[in-house]
């Protein structure tokens, strides 16, 4: 499969992360490489009766103390998290708001679900006091683009801003967007990468029915496992992954430290089914094959991926061999969800920022709670400990509910 255009990398200069699993990018990665039980995962009350009752949560952050109170009320759940992953990761860049050109700034920032807990909340205020006690906050707090909105307001930002909706590979695709932005010349910086907060009675009910979510009730935090044999399904996180890419003789001009690049993007689409992936895993085989070609690099220079892998039965086993099929067997594999959680469409952002940190640290995380490799997966996955190794090349894959792929390939820095 031949690019359309010339190469491009853009230049990883920031990292933001906060998730179940730790806030900050620099306790977020301490987890998922030191830790063997996840500790973000918890049972919820307003799930109690329900066959999947627990999700990852970020318990040990206080967004009020860390926004202040009135700006925290502008704001639904998923879009604090973003502001405060933008913050960490402008800082991280060494960039300062106060002296950039605002107007070439980009800010693209993917949600599969924005504000569906302030949803529910509201329609409970109706359906018990009546329409007149529905907040008129419910359109602006809700909508996936105002976790776009409310960074560009935190930050002064005036250049392009939009988000992008592609159920749980959003946080990729917004990535790859921001690269084909900096490619274009339309902006110098992009910020850019995925937030939820689905902490909703309703979608994991839903959940529960399509079932889709795992039910292993008597040990939550051994629910969510990846690539093995028992896997029954995913559990739901909340978090946000940001990362600062810029246009690489920007970066250069200011000094920057570039961490990694993001060298390629593919994405595509399975004309499958509105839950299920392709079955033969044509649809992301296509997404990262254009990947590939678009940063012109060999299936057979890719040291690690970090998968879509979300713990359940199908989905696991398609992308599994899917990736055997292109790659082979020499990439060291990896799936970080069952330390945050699946957080949908910030799972992309999130995931890439933990790419960036594997090429940076040389390192592959564990795949958590894998005990028994499902005997079908032809692919070398890391578990028990993280594993060092050299690599100068990396991939991280994303599959969305409605057949929505997405790839990225990432060099180091």
């Amino acid at each position: 499969m031949t690019a359309p255009q010339q190469p491009f990398s853009a230049a990883v200069t920031g990292l933001g992360l906060v998730t179940a699993a730790g806030v900050g990018a620099k306790a977020t990665w301490h987890s998922v490489t030191q830790d063997s039980v996840p500790s973000g995962v918890s049972r919820q009350e307003e799930l109690v009766d329900l066959p999947c009752d627990f999700m990852y949560t970020i318990a040990d952050l206080d967004a009020a103390a860390v926004l202040g109170v009135a700006t925290q009320r502008l704001m639904d759940r998923f879009s604090q998290l973003a502001v405060i992953a933008a913050r960490e990761a402008i800082a991280d860049a060494g960039l300062d708001p106060e002296t950039w050109d605002s107007s070439r700034i980009a800010v693209v920032i993917g949600s599969a679900h924005g504000g569906l807990p302030f949803y529910d909340q509201q329609h409970v205020a109706m359906s018990e006091r009546g329409a007149r006690r529905v907040s008129p906050k419910l359109a602006p707090l809700t909508v996936i683009n105002s976790a776009a909105s409310s960074v560009c307001t935190d930050l002064g930002v005036h250049g392009p801003s939009f988000g992008v909706a592609t159920a749980c590979s959003s946080g990729t695709v917004a990535l790859g967007t921001a690269h084909q932005l900096l490619r274009a010349g339309v902006c110098d910086i992009a910020i850019a990468g995925g937030a939820e907060s689905t902490v909703s009675r309703l979608l994991i009910a839903s959940a529960c029915q399509m079932k889709a979510v795992s039910i292993r009730r008597e040990n939550p935090a051994a629910a969510c496992r990846p690539f093995d044999a028992e896997r029954d399904g995913f559990v739901v996180g909340e978090g946000a992954g940001l990362l600062v890419l810029e246009r690489p003789e920007h970066a250069r001009a200011r000094g920057a430290t570039v961490r990694a690049h993001v060298s390629g993007y593919g994405a595509s689409s399975d004309a499958y089914a509105a839950v299920a992936p392709d079955p033969d895993g044509a649809g992301i085989e296509r997404a990262l094959r254009t990947a590939l070609a678009d940063a012109d690099v060999a299936a057979g220079d890719v040291g690690h991926v970090n998968a879509h892998g979300t713990s359940t039965v199908v989905n696991d086993l398609i992308e599994a061999t899917m990736l055997g099929r292109v790659l082979g067997d020499h990439p060291l594999v990896t799936s970080t969800k069952a330390m945050t959680g699946h957080t949908l469409g910030a799972a992309g952002g999130i995931e890439t920022a933990l790419t960036v940190l594997a090429l940076e640290h040389q390192l592959v995380p564990p795949t958590a709670n894998l005990d028994v490799p499902d005997p079908r997966i032809p692919i070398e996955i890391v578990r028990k400990e993280a594993r060092p190794a050299t690599f100068d090349c990396a991939v991280k894959t994303s599959l969305g509910f409605g057949g929505h792929n997405a790839a990225l390939v990432l060099t180091r820095g």
